[in-house]
């Protein structure tokens, strides 16, 4: 455990606090968005309508912010897992592995802030990293316990493999080839579990 928690930024109760927050954090998206999780904070308080005093007073650092910005979307990506009740456990994984490459690439940068942050918990995505990753383990494991996949990958390597297919899509080039479904038919062929006579 970390000696000192990271920081995570919540909405405040006051009225012109939560407004500032959420305009903070609306700007934050679409800038991350467009230019990647290295958009200038001062750029993000102009668009939010605030001075850079009052961004840092809610988000104290980058992390604070990036952590904020796409907490929503891990939180969904463990609902997701949760409720994907199916009769083919392999079909689950797959459709939740296509969710999680498609956050993963949210935006250029966040695969590399979302790798660091699996296995740092002094960083603020940590917690929130540290559920998803245990959502995607137990879809394996289901997928694993009913002989689809290989019995010999982790839920580490499931990690790895997801954040080759996320920088892939990062780097994409817009309007170019996006190789992101091949790349993931590619690792599912590696992992799949194929009976003795195929």
């Amino acid at each position: 455990m970390a000696d000192n928690p990271p920081y995570i930024a919540q909405r405040p109760k006051r009225a012109d606090g939560a407004r500032n927050y959420d305009a903070i954090l609306a700007a934050a998206r679409k800038a991350f968005e467009a230019e990647g999780s290295e958009a200038s904070l001062e750029d993000i308080a102009a668009r939010a309508g605030v001075a850079i005093g009052t961004l840092y007073r809610h988000f104290p650092n980058r992390a604070s912010l990036v952590e904020a910005a796409t907490r929503d979307g891990l939180a969904d990506l463990v609902a997701h897992a949760e409720t994907l009740a199916t009769d083919d456990p392999l079909e689950a994984l797959v459709e939740w592995m296509s969710r999680a490459v498609r956050h993963f690439s949210t935006f250029r940068g966040l695969v590399g802030i979302l790798t660091q942050s699996m296995y740092d918990e002094g960083t603020p995505s940590h917690a929130a990293c540290a559920a998803m990753h245990s959502s995607g383990a137990g879809l394996l494991r289901a997928a694993q316990e009913a002989g689809r996949v290989r019995a010999d990958v982790t839920p580490n390597e499931l990690f790895d493999l997801l954040s080759g297919a996320a920088w892939v899509r990062e780097n994409a080039l817009p309007g170019g080839r996006d190789g992101t479904d091949r790349f993931l038919q590619l690792v599912l062929e590696g992992i799949v579990a194929h009976s003795p006579e195929s």
